[in-house]
Parts: structure tokens; sequence; C-alpha cells
């Protein structure tokens, strides 16, 4: 099972290159069939290695295949490692990815860019398996990378609207600025190391750093500005809103399989650093849970319904930062795995909407869908129930349990409270989602002509999901064969199921609310929501707290002013002269060449008495 491994990435990889090497020769429909078959591959070689991993009781597979270059004691290697944690990501990576292939095979269909956005999703999924398998950080930092570069392709694949191009450079941006920060980690890590292999880094730390210690903290700290921007989390977050500008399938990829889990794996997996740094552990916490809440407030206001399903998505990173921050990695990896689950569905179910209702997105023109897109319905429904964690029926009510739990005997209870708010919330704009998209009368005439998607590429895709999101998709979590060191909770249950009833009576009494106000009181809100008080605040979750218009004010404007200050300073000044004095001597020089034989000959004639006066001049005063 050991040689299958490198298959798991190549295979994406291959898929990239006959796409991109087809010179537009191949067809929407085979482009798909590339695509989604090189996908489908790696996940079956991903399940043939969980199979020799189980059997082999969980021993970690470790294969270098070669070494990239030798600088003294520096050789870093092409290296794999696949132990419980990276062979999870890999499940999630290559299975919900399949899924989201086959059906990007449905919502692209007859589009002429199929095989570009194809090879840009085989090579996103490359990238990402990379980033999880690679047994150093160099590796992993190339994946890392490479993941960021194909979220620019992905969310501006619609280039011709300029819009998609600010978002996907938007996207770009930010992410590098957390990227900053890793890469610098990685030069700290190195130097203090002298080692970028990931289990040797481990291994190797506590010896030199002791718990606390000035390094440590500056480590970790930089580890954590790369996965909050990555992962989308306070204050790196703008970025993913807008994200929403790519096509369907872009999303779901970005949302549940790929880029923003990054940064959840990458702490996960650097945990002995973070251990060493007990403040900056704390501090992940914090923004996980600050994330949480300023998501959920900014999702009740938003009526594209994928911003509503972008915010979901920070918000449920949240509580996987919140799992981190106390400790409970395999939590925030159990919430990885359904959250993956769900959040492809929902985000699949939306392109489902979407395609149906001829391209129209915002609640406020789409309504009284439920009966003619009953799968688009059932996968929000079953979707929205684990999301909000609906109590024993869904795979996120166990995952989103182990957290609080955890965050509770770690006795962090404002980081228990904020979970259980962010539960609130999230029962409040889930219930509003699915009431204004598929409840109520339609809002346009593309909701009144919506006409339900057919087909296997469109039909497999939501049922798997859905059934994983029950459930179901909690009793297929595998664990991560002791990889990662025990929660705080380990081995007690005291006060658990206390913590159980209040979490369930949270959600439930959200969703009794959320159905009160949006079913029997919509106008009434609608009416408050234009005035007042009540405007004001919309205004505020609708524009997410302002933090773009606070990066433009403190960044980007004086960026620009500074810019325009300098743009004719003397440096300038003095770099440009060269310049000017060629432009200057280059009229003066064309001139003469005005076409005119009269011109020439008087200028041949001055010429050549101009060299007999020298000549004559040079002889006079000669020896």
């Amino acid at each position: 099972m050991t040689q299958l491994l490198p298959l798991s990435f190549l295979l994406p990889l291959a898929g990239t290159l006959i796409l991109a090497f087809s010179g537009g020769r191949l067809g929407p429909r085979a482009s798909a069939w590339v695509g989604t078959v090189s996908i489908g591959l790696a996940a079956l070689v991903t399940a043939l290695v969980l199979y020799g991993f189980t059997v082999g009781n969980g021993e970690a597979v470790n294969l270098t295949l070669w070494t990239w270059i030798r600088v003294g004691d520096f050789e870093p290697t092409m290296g794999l490692a696949a132990d419980g944690l990276a062979l999870v990501m890999m499940a999630v990576i290559t299975w919900v990815g399949f899924l989201i292939h086959l059906f990007a095979g449905w919502y692209l269909e007859g589009d002429a860019g199929s095989t570009r956005f194809f090879a840009y999703m085989n090579l996103f999924v490359f990238s990402m398996l990379l980033l999880v398998l690679g047994d150093n950080l160099l590796l992993l930092f190339l994946g890392w990378e490479g993941v960021g570069l194909c979220s620019y392709l992905l969310i501006g694949y619609y280039y011709q609207n300029s819009a998609n191009g600010r978002a996907a450079f938007k996207a770009f941006l930010v992410t590098r600025i957390g990227d900053v920060f890793l890469a610098i980690g990685l030069f700290l890590l190195f130097r203090d190391m002298g080692t970028l292999n990931i289990q040797e880094i481990l291994a190797t730390a506590p010896e030199v750093w002791q718990q606390g210690s000035t390094n440590a903290e500056l480590a970790a700290l930089l580890i954590l500005g790369g996965a909050i921007g990555k992962s989308a989390q306070v204050p790196l977050h703008t970025w993913l809103p807008d994200a929403m500008a790519g096509p369907t399938p872009v999303s779901a990829l970005i949302h549940a399989a790929t880029m923003v889990t990054a940064g959840v794996y990458l702490i996960a997996r650097m945990h002995g650093v973070f251990e060493l740094a007990p403040d900056v552990l704390l501090l992940v916490g914090i923004i996980g849970a600050a994330s949480l809440l300023l998501a959920g407030f900014a999702a009740l206001a938003q009526t594209d319904i994928k911003r509503v399903l972008a915010y979901s998505t920070m918000s449920q990173i949240g509580y996987m930062f919140l799992a981190l921050g106390v400790g409970a990695y395999d939590a925030a990896i159990f919430h990885l795995v359904t959250h993956a689950f769900f959040k492809a569905l929902l985000f699949l179910s939306a392109g489902a909407v979407i395609v149906s209702c001829h391209h129209e997105q915002d609640m406020k023109r789409l309504g009284g869908l439920w009966r003619r897109l009953p799968l688009a319905y059932g996968g929000f429904v079953i979707g929205g129930a684990a999301l909000v964690a609906l109590p024993l029926v869904s795979a996120g009510f166990y995952s989103k349990d182990e957290i609080l739990w955890q965050a509770l005997a770690a006795d962090r209870h404002g980081l228990v409270i904020a979970g259980l708010l962010g539960a609130f919330l999230t029962a409040l704009y889930t219930v509003r989602l699915i009431i204004g998209t598929f409840h109520g009368q339609p809002g346009s005439d593309k909701a009144r002509t919506a006409h339900a998607g057919r087909g296997l590429a469109h039909n497999l895709p939501l049922i798997v999901l859905a059934l994983l999101s029950t459930l179901l998709g909690a009793w297929v979590y595998p664990g991560l064969g002791g990889v990662l060191p025990a929660g705080p909770g380990e081995g007690s249950d005291a006060g658990h199921t206390a913590l159980e009833l209040v979490a369930s009576a949270v959600v439930l009494i959200g969703l009794g609310i959320a159905l009160w106000l949006f079913l029997k009181r919509r106008q009434w809100l609608e009416r408050h929501t234009q005035e007042g008080a009540g405007l004001h605040l919309w205004a505020l979750w609708h524009r997410s707290w302002y933090f773009d218009s606070l990066f433009a004010a403190t960044l980007v404007m004086p960026f620009r002013t500074l810019v325009r200050w300098l743009r004719n300073d003397l440096i300038d000044a003095v770099v440009r002269l060269p310049a000017a004095l060629a432009v200057v001597l280059n009229a003066g020089l064309s001139r003469t060449q005005n076409g005119r034989i009269r011109h020439y000959a008087s200028a041949m004639a001055l010429g050549t008495v101009l060299i007999l006066a020298t000549l004559a001049f040079t002889w006079g005063v000669g020896p």
C-alpha cells in the first residue's frame, strides 16, 4: 500500500496536465470526464491506503521519493508521511472532492471554459494533497502556495466580469499576508531546530525551547498568522465572502474540502509548537470564538444565499479554532470532517437552486421553490439540520457537542458561552436562509419558472452528502489513531450530559424563535430593518462589521496617498533625467530627417567644409 501513496496526488496532477495540454480540443463533457475520473481514482487509492493503514494497526506510512537539494546540513526531501491525521484529510479531500467534481460536470454543462475549469480544480486537489502529505514544512508550504494560486484562478474563473477579477485578487492578496507570516515562522523554526522535517521539529522543540519562551511564542504566533489567512478567521477573513464570485462548485471545494481547512490542519499538525506557547494557543481559541460570533451576526443580514453560506463557513471554522485553542485537536478534526459533508451538501444544493432559477441567487427574488426543487430543498433541510447541530439525528450535533464539552473540561467557560451563542445564531440564520429561499411566494419570474435538475451527476452527490450529513457522517469518522494529544476531557464525563441538554435546548429554542420570526413576523422584521436602529444594525452586519471599510481607511488609502506623494520625488527625477535627455536629443536629430534633398545636400556640404577646416587647422598647428 505504501507504493500507492504517490498516486493519490499524481493522478490529479495527471488530470491537470492532460487538460492543460489538450489545446482546447476536449469538449465540456470530455473535460468533465477527465477531471472527475482523475479525482475518483485518487479517492480509490486513498481508500486502499486507508485500508492498509487500518490492517497495519495504524502504523504511519513514510516514503521518501527524492532529495531536492543539499546545502550543508539542509537536505529537504520530497517525502510523504501518512498517519491518521493525514489520511483523514486525504479522505475528505478526495472523496468529497470527487462528489464536487461530479456535480460540477452538471453545473457547467456546455460551458466553453470547462477544460480550464477542471484543470484548475484538479490542480487545487493536487496542491491540497501535497500540503497534507508533506513530511516537511517546505513541501507543505509548496502545497500551501499552490492552494492559494488555484483559489485565485477559480474565484476569477468568470474573468470577463471585472468584479470577479477584483474578488480573486483580494483573496490572493489577503491570504498572501498570512503566507508571509508563515514563511517567516519557517525561517525561525529552521534557525533554531536546524531542520524543516515536521516530526523532527516536534521532537526537538521541547528540548530547544522552554514552555512560554519568547521564540516558542513567536513561532506559534507566526504560524497562527498563516492559518488565519487561509482559514478566513478574524482579522484576515474579508476575502471569503467575495470569493463567492467563482462558480458554486468552487465555493464547495474551497469551503468544504480544501482551502479553509488548511489552517486548521496546520495548527493541529504543529501542535507541539503551540503546546510550548500556551498564550498563543489560548489566542487561537479566542480568535475562533470571535470569528464564529462575528460571522454569525453577519450571516443574519445577507440576502445572497452563497454569502450566507460563506459567513457560515467562517463561523464553523471558528468552532474548529475554538477546539484547537483548548487542546482538543481530535474534536477540531472531527468537526472538520462533518462540516465537509454538510457544507458541501449546502453549497451544491445552492448550486442546484442557482442553475434551476437561471443563475438567480438573491433570496429576495427567490421563494416558493420547495415543490419545484424537492432534492435541493431536502439538501438544504438536511444540511441545515447538521449546520445547526440538530440533536441526535445530525452529524454536526456530535462534532459540535465534542467541541463544547472539551472547552468545558478545559475550564474555558467564556469559550463555552461563545459556542452556545454561536449555535443560537446558527439556528436563526439557517432557518432564515431556508424559508427565504424555498417558502413564501416566488419573488421573480426566474423563481416561478424554476426547473429541477436531473441526471446522475446532479442527484448522486446530493444524495450521498445528505446521508453523510446525518448521524451516519459521525459514525464513519475513523478518529486519528492517537496521532495528536488527547483533549482535556479525555477519560471524564462529569457535566457532559448536562452540557448536551443545555446545547440541545439552545438549538431548539433558536429554531423555535427563528420559525416564529421568519414565518409569523416576517413583515415586522422587514419594516424594522428599514428604519431607525434596525437599519443601522442591518447595515453593520450586512457590511460585516465594516472590516473592509476599516482596512480601506487605515491601509489602502494611506498607501495610495503615499504613492501620490512619492510619484515626483527627487529620486524619480534623477532616474527620469537620462530618459528626458534622450527624448530631447531624439527630437533634435529627428528634425534632420525631413526628406528634403536640398537640406541633405546643404548638410553634406557643411559637413565637408567642417571636416576640411578641421584638417587644415590640425596641420597648421602641427610640428
